[in-house]
């Protein structure tokens, strides 16, 4: 097998074979009670989704227009910024002593919004930023079914797994959110090391974006959680899903789906980012938790 050849599989095999199994732990940790929460909690839910589905966009597109990108770095920012949270941030959530069912609820919810929403959202990006005579494009329908087999039914049989065996789903799932991470680092490997002629030069440009968008979406998510009073739990758990992305699902659509190493870039460098500024934040909350708190955080952790 050619290298090139080697790298065709791993785009259109293996990274979407992990991102399936990594969907299928997010399954393995939901129970339907995670999306009644939906009713039993609406405001929680509603900040954390406006939050994820509304302002991280309108955030995102605002600093592709403004920083001094290219068109690709730009569709990159928007590639993430359309993507829900993953398990990335249902583990910083428990490590950051939040609210860890709402962390899942948001996660569940949005995986399944975002199938219909990111294709039309990625299409505008890409006439947008790339042109009318760009050749890029994600078919509505297509793309729609894609990310159905890659993220909601991959989320249903780890539920099912999770009803009829529920012993050996808590088991497993455990070790899928470590597995995540891993694939995270190794995948962002693999593109450094297939772009190590422009990478250096995305890391200048794209990184400062990466860094100004998680800080400013984690911030105005904690601000918009404390503004509506909840708990501190629920706004470390409402912080972290705003500003930890399924960055393995838009590299997937970089990659898998429009076939541009230069898209998947900027969530490359955002992963790195959100892992340093989750990394401290769970530090700190870890100390200035109140105690009232941390024991609703942990009640809620063990009954999701």
């Amino acid at each position: 097998m050619s290298p090139e050849q080697l790298i065709h599989v791993v785009n259109v095999q293996v990274i979407p074979l992990c991102l399936f199994l990594i969907m299928l732990g997010m399954g393995l940790s939901l129970v339907a009670d995670d999306f009644r929460r939906v009713v039993a909690y609406p405001r929680a839910v509603a900040i954390g989704l406006g939050c994820q589905l509304v302002l991280l966009p309108l955030i995102g597109f605002g600093l592709a227009n403004v920083m001094p990108l290219s068109p690709e770095l730009a569709v990159g920012v928007m590639l993430l910024a359309v993507c829900p949270g993953g398990t990335t941030s249902n583990l910083y959530a428990h490590l950051g002593r939040g609210d860890v069912a709402l962390s899942v609820t948001l996660t569940a919810v949005a995986s399944v919004v975002t199938v219909f929403t990111i294709p039309f959202i990625i299409n505008g990006t890409l006439l947008h930023f790339m042109g009318e005579t760009a050749q890029l494009s994600l078919p509505v329908g297509k793309t729609m079914i894609s990310l159905m087999a890659l993220t909601a039914i991959p989320i249903a049989i780890g539920m099912t797994i999770r009803r009829f065996f529920p012993r050996f789903a808590i088991i497993v799932e455990q070790k899928v959110k470590y597995f995540a991470v891993i694939f995270l680092i190794l995948l962002i490997g693999f593109l450094v090391f297939q772009q190590m002629d422009v990478f250096l030069d995305s890391l200048i440009k794209a990184g400062p974006v990466a860094l100004v968008l998680n800080l400013s979406t984690m911030a105005i998510g904690f601000w918009c959680a404390r503004a509506f009073a909840l708990n501190r739990a629920q706004s470390v758990s409402v912080t972290l899903e705003v500003g930890l992305q399924n960055s393995s699902l838009s590299m997937v659509l970089a990659l898998g789906m429009l076939n541009n190493y230069a898209m998947s870039l900027t969530p490359a460098i955002y992963t790195g980012v959100m892992f340093i500024t989750a990394g401290m934040l769970v530090y700190f909350t870890s100390r200035w938790l109140p105690a009232r708190d941390l024991r609703t955080a942990v009640v809620q952790a063990d009954s999701a």
